[in-house]
């Protein structure tokens, strides 16, 4: 699907925080994507220092990205605004921890950069939601400001503010398969709210990050299944504001799979009223007539993670009760993918009207 007014100049693009899981699925998305095949990003991360004499190649980091017979020729370099400025750069990843982009998404502003930030640092409009990662903003007039001009980079929900976007904030990953799974039907005004809907959902150990902690080591993970976070998971007010709910309509919980990556959510929720699948298949349907990234289904079986592993699709398939009125839905997505670096590259391709899907398939 075309987006806005393409650009006919690719963009030059840049990378922080390449070191991570998203940040190389979302550096191998780049190095592939046709529109930026005349340019390759520039690549940002913990870099060896001066005094070291070292190099950081991205092929160390990421032995699979690893082109064979050049071998290691990617550098990545220490971050630094005069590095962005001296390359022309005009539009910043930031694959960083919550509280470094809440730092330098500011400053990349008022240097007429564009950012797509994959953390959560911009996510939440509300401040109770906010809370939840505990930021202290120096300039808190200003990133108020900033708070409320980001774009929530949902492109299903959000491609006409996407198109002309100085900032985008990319969705969390639970986020992203829930609310694509019931923004429609709660759009259409079917689902009865005050019945409560319950999301259950499962991840994989990569959606933790990279570094260790007891709860992702092998010897507590492997077979075993565990919920975390309950009543306060991070992703918890993305729903909220996304979805315009309360938390007394909907209740989250995130659990650990034994497996690398992927996630399956699923949500159970109550009609307003008697319906049936056609019904309900014309609703979800139509709602996504014109979003690639996201396969709907009800005649085959419900989604699976295996299908959407390593893809940058969300799929969506629902059952409903022989009361006609309780309805599960199963939403997959890869949370390496749809719920991070694919979704950032489907965001940039709306911000520089290219096929949404462009890089992507």
């Amino acid at each position: 699907m075309a987006s806005g007014k393409e650009i006919q100049s690719p963009p030059r693009i840049a990378v922080a925080g390449v070191s991570g899981y998203a940040g190389g699925e979302l550096v191998r998305l780049l190095l592939g994507h046709p529109k930026l095949a005349c340019i390759a990003p520039l690549l940002l991360g913990r870099a060896a220092g001066k005094e070291s004499g070292d190099t950081t190649f991205l092929e160390d980091l990421h032995p699979q990205l690893s082109s064979g017979i050049s071998g290691r020729q990617t550098e990545v370099h220490q971050f630094s605004w005069s590095r962005l400025t001296d390359a022309g750069v005009q539009m910043l990843f930031l694959a960083t921890p919550h509280e470094q982009s809440r730092e330098w998404v500011p400053e990349a502003l008022a240097r007429g950069i564009r950012v797509v930030d994959l953390s959560g640092a911009w996510r939440l409009k509300e401040a109770s939601n906010r809370d939840v990662y505990q930021f202290h903003d120096v300039d808190a007039g200003r990133v108020s400001t900033l708070q409320e001009e980001a774009v929530y980079g949902c492109p299903e929900l959000h491609r006409r503010e996407i198109v002309n976007a100085r900032l985008v904030a990319n969705p969390g990953c639970y986020a992203t398969s829930i609310i694509l799974a019931l923004a429609p039907l709660l759009r259409a005004g079917v689902v009865d709210v005050d019945a409560g809907i319950v999301c259950d959902s499962k991840s994989g150990v990569s959606g933790a990050g990279k570094a260790t902690t007891a709860k992702t080591h092998f010897m507590y993970a492997a077979d075993n299944l565990s919920a975390y976070s309950v009543f306060g998971h991070r992703h918890t007010g993305e729903l909220l504001e996304q979805l315009d709910l309360s938390t007394e309509h909907i209740q989250f919980t995130p659990h650990l799979l034994p497996i690398p990556r992927g996630i399956l959510s699923t949500i159970y929720l109550k009609l307003k009223h008697g319906s049936d699948v056609g019904a309900l298949r014309q609703i979800v349907s139509k709602f996504y007539e014109t979003s690639p990234m996201v396969r709907v289904s009800f005649d085959h079986q419900l989604p699976q993670i295996q299908y959407v592993v390593r893809t940058s699709y969300c799929d969506l398939g629902l059952v409903l009760a022989p009361d006609k009125r309780r309805v599960v839905m199963v939403s997959c997505l890869d949370n390496l993918l749809k719920g991070a670096a694919g979704q950032a590259v489907q965001n940039m391709n709306v911000m520089y009207g290219w096929k949404e899907e462009e890089g992507l398939l």
